[in-house]
């Protein structure tokens, strides 16, 4: 018997441990994305690497990195490349990197 509370066409948000970069989640449409601080490439010294992974109910992958830099230059990945949600995207990923919600 399925479960009547969740809906087959929203994936579920996934758990992350604080240990693994995760600094939050946010959602439009059915598309869940999360973004994460990449910590194995972690220098004081350098601009720190973030990504964007989105989970549209195929699992989650990848679809952007970004560094922390006065004008953040991202790279998107496959069908995201000029899509008209990027700016979008990169706009709440940014909010999240000032103000993560695992903190």
């Amino acid at each position: 018997m399925a479960d009547s509370t969740s809906s087959p066409s929203e994936p579920e948000p996934d758990p992350h441990p604080d240990t693994d970069g995760w600094l939050g989640t946010f959602h439009r449409g059915p598309a869940i994305f999360s973004v994460f601080r990449e910590i194995a490439t972690d220098h004081p010294l350098t601009a720190s690497e973030y990504r964007i992974e989105c989970n549209d109910g195929a699992g989650p992958r990848v679809i952007c990195r970004f560094f922390d830099d006065t004008e953040p230059t991202p790279e998107w990945f496959g069908a995201w490349k000029n899509d008209e949600w990027c700016p979008w995207i990169l706009k709440r990923a940014l909010r999240l990197v000032a103000k993560p919600e695992n903190t």
